[in-house]
């Protein structure tokens, strides 16, 4: 009888004719029999145990459950996902939740596993920004893309950043910076779901909870990262994120992320990765001192503009109304009566005000939550949950919900306060009327305002036309 030690020598001969790989489904190392490819799921013992028990119930049932993309996925402590864990949707569950693409997605030199993933978001035509950025951005060029809000440019970015990813290679080798937490998650949440079927892992870096899960993330291994500036930056300074290897670098909402209060750290950023890297920046508008800046970090780019008229989308049906400051609140809520049950948001000035108006509307009995930064992470996600879902159909939120986050089917926009600028007018009314659906924007402008809002017409290259507030409360309104 061989001796324990023989035993286990017999056992090390037999993994040196083997290959060392990462499991496909719990993405712990192990050995095959087989060299491992991109296109070619790698399973653990016990995984390809519960693989093939899955498949032989599946086998005898003829009504499949569709799956959520981020299923089996590890979660942190904060219910947040610490990076993408590889999960094969089986070839059933990709016919019953895809549809056809089409021709122009169908020529795009990208992996059938990636138009699998695309097909399965129900995506089937490109919007003009992807059709226009994909092909140049797979070509390696450099590239400032603006477009309106909704308009798919997250996609745009993200199937070529998946594409020049190698999965065999467990360096960060792509990286996002968004302005806001609630933005990376979204980001993420695209970008994990074209990532998944390539075996290429995600890791959202961003503040308002414990740095210990992404810094696990990170020393696991991570090929993408999503990220804030800030928390960005701390984990290079701590040492717990390398991009020497990072190839492809998009800053989204650009004219936010190179404003004063972000440069800085974007250039840091920027000086920790290799100058041959391929960077996109993004956003729905583009001021000039945002292209004379992004001079001195893109290579020769490609400059695409896309339905970028930000006066007034042909799907936003805009009424500016003159009133006095005491008549806002009543005018409100004749405004929330009216509106049909799509939700609405409406975006004040500062967090004390949100927090104020939000409590006051509350105490009249409208179904309301406040969005605004002083709110704990958790806090502020649980906000976001309850509108997607309905629960709370009114959104009352200072200018942090109007950058990138995707809202569907938002009924009517109200600035219950006049923003400072253009910009954030634009991004605040391109919450409603998406993707070519009909949409209301509403702009309360008081005697204080008309200045301002003269300046932010002047930048739109638009004059919008006012009619007066006919002090008409809720009560008139049941009338």
């Amino acid at each position: 009888m061989p001796s324990k030690s023989t035993s286990v020598r017999r056992r090390q001969d037999s993994r040196k004719q083997s290959f060392k790989a990462i499991c496909t489904k719990c993405n712990e190392s192990t050995f095959v029999p087989f060299k491992p490819s991109p296109d070619r799921a790698v399973y653990c013992t016990d995984c390809f145990k519960e693989q093939q028990s899955s498949a032989k119930k599946q086998s005898g049932n003829l009504t499949f459950k569709t799956r959520n993309p981020d299923e089996g996925h590890k979660k942190n402590h904060t219910g947040n996902y610490e990076s993408s864990r590889v999960d094969k949707l089986d070839s059933q569950e990709n016919i019953e939740n895809s549809i056809p693409l089409s021709e122009e997605f169908e020529s795009m030199e990208i992996s059938p596993s990636l138009k699998k993933a695309i097909s399965s978001m129900k995506i089937s035509v490109p919007t003009p920004i992807q059709q226009q950025s994909i092909p140049a951005l797979l070509q390696g060029r450099d590239i400032i893309g603006q477009a309106r809000t909704g308009s798919g440019k997250t996609l745009a970015f993200a199937v070529p950043m998946v594409t020049q990813c190698d999965p065999l290679l467990n360096k960060v080798q792509g990286i996002v910076l968004v302005p806001t937490r609630e933005l990376a998650i979204q980001v993420a949440t695209v970008v994990k779901s074209l990532a998944a079927p390539e075996n290429i892992s995600v890791s959202l870096l961003y503040g308002g909870h414990s740095m210990n899960p992404e810094r696990s993330a990170l020393r696991r291994g991570t090929h993408i990262i999503v990220g804030t500036p800030g928390r960005t930056l701390d984990h290079l300074r701590q040492k717990n994120l390398n991009l020497n290897f990072v190839k492809f670098f998009v800053l989204d909402e650009a004219d936010e992320m190179l404003d004063k209060g972000f440069l800085k750290d974007i250039e840091t950023v920027l000086t920790k990765t290799p100058r041959t890297r391929q960077t996109a920046l993004f956003s729905a508008t583009m001021p000039n001192w945002v292209t004379d800046a992004s001079t001195r970090h893109l290579n020769n780019p490609l400059i695409i503009k896309v339905d970028a008229e930000l006066d007034s989308a042909p799907s936003i049906e805009h009424t500016i109304y003159t009133i006095q400051a005491n008549e806002k609140i009543n005018a409100l809520q004749t405004l929330l009566k009216q509106s049909s049950k799509d939700p609405s948001i409406v975006f004040g000035k500062t967090k004390h005000g949100v927090k104020k108006l939000a409590k006051t509307l509350k105490s009249l009995g409208y179904p309301v939550e406040a969005l605004q930064g002083n709110l704990s992470q958790r806090a502020r996600e649980q906000v976001m949950n309850n509108f997607r879902s309905g629960k709370t159909p009114i959104l009352i939120a200072t200018n942090v919900a109007a950058r990138g986050l995707d809202f569907n089917g938002i009924g009517q926009v109200i600035n219950f306060d006049l923003p400072d600028t253009q910009q954030n007018f634009t991004h605040r009314v391109g919450r409603t009327g998406r993707m070519g659906q009909s949409g209301q924007a509403i702009t309360f402008i008081t005697p204080g305002d008309e200045r301002k809002w003269r300046e932010i017409q002047r930048h739109l290259g638009t004059k919008f036309k006012k009619e007066p507030w006919l002090n008409k409360g809720p009560k008139d309104l049941e009338e």
